[in-house]
């Protein structure tokens, strides 16, 4: 690593030129930087908001799962068929499915050799379960705070190794460059990554110039009003967007049921101990009542409606009709149609609440559990103690008070496209990992997105100690683009332009977002707040935050992103993808889900077959969005034997291989 200083626009700047630069450090920034040591790569720089600013450290739910390859008993799995139950979750890519597939136990052993306590029983099988979308035993938990344990670990291996993290960093522009390709027999020019720019935590400008990037920069966790990402998340998937970076399956999300003061995933236990529901005026006290009771045949299905979701967690378009997930709408029209506040009363049983009126699997689970017990609060003590400690480390006793709930954004499936090492498909050196990258489909297996982090860092990492080792980028080249982009930023924050208040900035697309671009959609919707998500950005773009120019910077890339996501799911809509995922389509002319909700809530049915497909989007600054549907990849079926394999490992044949 070198450090320079450079003077831009009569202002001086600190340059720093490393080989490859990690923007954010959760778990799968992280362990790409673990890996690139392994891999020989020893000129590596972390930079990151902070170290305990990031999802992976901050979040969890009920029992926080990594989903794996089976590793115990005599349940027979192998990469191919785990491949396989990515794949079936649709519009995933097959290549990437097995890729995932291929590394999770390389993966998951190497946290277990960090010291990350996954359970295991007394001969060293690692013991599972099954989660959602998973037909096997492949999930595996250490508790409520798994990726904080992981991300824990992995700090203290990045430590050990010298790794470098400069903190208080925010990125605000990743800075590419246009390369000519014609001498290597392409008459086009090729678009790479060769570095950023960020604000420390002065709101000072720094330059970083880079071989290569590996942006491990999260989920969109800013973009939505209402959201269980932690607070200090807000994701930057934006700066990419703006670099021109392909993205897929933007549109692909999922939705549930968390607390809000303190942000939590209300799964699990906390469901089936089976909670009251009450709703109450906007003051959060008058007028309390039971809402659901009306929209069931009798308290019983209400109950047992409740206890799946536990099971259920995810609002999933499958479940709306007869099934747990028409809990979510019911708690959507009290919050957001309503305007009315709902809760969790852990203290009294619901109306009407008799063990026998629950069904089989219900009444079932909490008997063999042995949580036949008064109250839901006493069943939560009995079966997950640490489910009542976790509010109470953040203030909240919900032994005392209801805890307010309100359906979520949770977790992008989609993002930045790559290929199958990790890379950017249209924009050379840059590696999206973890949440960022957009490599699952519709649906995945609960747990997967934890795993798929960290086979990210271990391709990315591979690849670019094997294809991108040598320094390349000539400064006659790079430093210029450096140059004008640090001008362009600084005639930004000094222009004329209108004076705005960030925070209100902010509020307006993040309600915009969680509006038209949740779980509950609509082309109609969708048609009005596109042009206002473009309007708006062209005002942030232009004014500042003179109070706040970081918190300024990072709307515009923010505003830019969110006004991206509603383009490409309008796209996915007008093509008549319908209802599918952990998101619905209401339309008038669509199909009844309730006879008690009335013809606001007819849905538009899935196309299938665009299951077989994966939305593409690209953007540019000028706000010009293109999506297409692409036939999503086959599952591949390599020629596993052993001599031919060995030969193209030998001779790095395989690193070829991109799609």
């Amino acid at each position: 690593m070198q450090e320079e200083v450079v003077t831009i626009a009569e202002k001086t700047i600190p340059l720093t030129r490393v080989h490859t630069l990690v923007i954010g450090s959760g778990a799968a920034g992280l362990n790409a930087a673990v890996q690139l040591r392994a891999n020989g790569v020893d000129d590596v720089l972390i930079i990151s908001e902070g170290l305990d600013k990031g999802t992976s450290i901050n979040t969890g739910s009920d029992k926080q799962t990594y989903y794996k390859l089976s590793l115990c008993g005599a349940e027979a799995d192998a990469p191919e068929v785990l491949a396989e139950t990515y794949f079936a979750g649709g519009s995933m890519h097959g290549d990437l499915a097995l890729v995932e597939a291929s590394l999770s136990a390389r993966a998951f052993i190497h946290l277990v050799n960090l010291g990350v306590p996954f359970p295991r029983d007394a001969y060293g099988q690692f013991v599972g379960y099954k989660t959602d979308h998973d037909p096997r035993q492949r999930a595996t938990s250490i508790g409520p705070y798994t990726s904080r344990e992981m991300c824990r670990a992995l700090i203290r291996r990045v430590r050990e190794l010298g790794i470098p993290v400069r903190e208080g960093r925010n990125v605000v522009q990743l800075l590419t460059l246009d390369e000519d390709l014609s001498g290597f027999g392409k008459p086009d020019r090729s678009k790479r990554v060769i570095g950023a720019l960020a604000l420390d935590a002065g709101e000072n400008l720094e330059a970083y110039l880079a071989e290569n990037v590996i942006f491990a920069v999260g989920g969109p966790g800013g973009l939505y009003k209402t959201s269980v990402y932690p607070d200090v998340h807000t994701g930057a998937i934006g700066l990419a967007l703006l670099a021109g970076a392909k993205a897929q399956s933007l549109p692909e999300s999922q939705y549930g049921l968390a607390s809000i003061k303190f942000r939590w995933n209300v799964s699990g236990t906390y469901m089936q101990v089976i909670p009251r529901f009450i709703s109450t005026e906007a003051d959060g006290v008058s007028d309390p009542r039971e809402f659901m009771a009306e929209y069931f045949d009798s308290v019983g299905e209400m109950n047992s409606m409740v206890f799946l979701k536990g099971y259920q967690w995810p609002f999933d378009a499958r479940k709306v009709s007869g099934g747990s997930s028409i809990v979510d709408i019911l708690v959507y029209i009290e919050t957001v149609l309503r305007g009315r506040r709902v809760f969790l009363d852990f203290r009294e049983n619901p109306a009407g609440f008799s063990f026998e009126a629950l069904s089989d699997e219900a009444r079932t689970y909490l008997t063999r559990s042995e949580a036949l017990l008064e109250t839901p609060i006493a069943r939560l003590q009995k079966m997950n103690p640490g489910a009542i400690q976790l509010y109470l480390d953040h203030g909240i006793d919900i032994t005392q008070e209801p805890l307010e709930i309100a359906v979520c954004a949770q977790h992008n499936n989609g993002g930045l496209a790559g290929n199958l090492w990790w890379e950017s498909v249209n924009v050379k050196h840059l590696f999206p990992i973890g949440e960022v990258n957009g490599s699952h489909g519709i649906y995945r297996p609960g747990g997967s997105a934890l795993n798929a982090g960290q086979v990210g860092g271990f391709r990315a990492a591979e690849y670019i100690a094997n294809r991108y080792s040598v320094w390349t980028l000539d400064d006659a080249a790079a430093l210029p683009v450096i140059e004008q982009a640090v001008g362009n930023l600084l005639a930004s924050l000094s222009a004329t332009g209108p004076a705005l208040d960030w925070q209100a900035e902010r509020l307006e697309f993040q309600s915009r977002m969680s509006r038209a671009g949740a779980h509950i959609r609509s082309v109609a919707e969708l048609r009005k707040a596109v042009p206002e998500a473009w309007a708006q950005y062209r005002r942030v773009a232009q004014g500042i935050d003179p109070t706040n120019i970081t918190e300024s910077l990072r709307n515009r890339q923010l505003c830019f992103a969110h006004a991206v996501y509603l383009r490409a799911l309008l796209f996915a809509l007008e093509s008549g993808v319908g209802s599918r995922g952990s998101s619905i389509v209401v339309d008038p002319d669509g199909i009844a889900i309730h006879e008690k909700l009335g013809d606001a809530w007819r849905i538009v049915p899935e196309d299938e077959a665009y299951r077989e497909c994966v939305l593409e989007t690209v953007a540019t600054p000028d706000g010009t969005v293109t999506s297409r549907w692409v036939l999503r990849r086959p599952l591949p079926k390599p020629d596993a034997w052993f001599e031919t394999a060995w030969a193209k490992f030998r001779n790095g044949e395989i690193y070829s291989h991109q799609a």
